[in-house]
């Protein structure tokens, strides 16, 4: 674990774009996490960046740390979460699909839950009714992470996506937003 107040968290900001890039490529290169499969460049991503506001339900918080410690916890951006839309029809608009990406020499620091924990104290101020995460399988680690946030399983795609020459599950997860939701 990480002391959190080692650790800003903030609106994610053009400053950011490559070493956004650069950690979401890592996912791409090495993982299953996601299902894209070419990495992308700054000005690629850059519509995907400025499509996260400072407010409202599509949101991008980055999770940064200046400096290292005796912990050698890394200097600059160690992860991020976001929400942006379910799906694109009009009647998904109180949906949100929501995500954490992390520096790889920051995964189990807590930083995900940092991140999460911020993000859904934002979106209460929000019109957002249920947020919903897709979890590229397996992967313990963020099914923990949202399952302690309160998301539950409501069912598995199996072999709905094919990377590294073979088919991958994914598992979705429902979180209520409102109260009595």
């Amino acid at each position: 674990m990480i002391d959190q107040t080692e650790v800003q968290v903030g609106t994610g900001t053009e400053a950011d774009l490559p070493a956004l890039t650069e950690l979401y490529n890592h996912y791409v290169r090495e993982t299953p996490i996601t299902f894209d499969t070419v990495p992308f460049t700054p000005d690629q991503r850059r519509p995907w960046l400025l499509s996260h506001l400072e407010d409202g339900p599509h949101r991008l918080l980055v999770a940064r740390h200046n400096g290292r410690d005796a912990r050698n916890v890394p200097s600059g951006v160690l992860g991020y979460a976001t929400t942006g839309p379910f799906r694109a029809k009009p009647a998904y608009g109180t949906s949100v699909e929501a995500s954490v990406y992390l520096a790889p020499d920051a995964v189990g620091r807590g930083i995900g839950a940092l991140l999460y924990t911020r993000l859904f104290e934002l979106l209460a101020h929000e019109d957002v009714h249920r947020a919903y995460a897709g979890i590229a399988l397996p992967n313990e680690a963020s099914v923990r992470l949202h399952t302690r946030f309160g998301f539950r399983h409501t069912g598995t795609f199996t072999e709905v996506g094919r990377k590294f020459g073979r088919y991958w599950d994914v598992a979705w997860y429902e979180k209520p937003l409102r109260p009595g939701a």
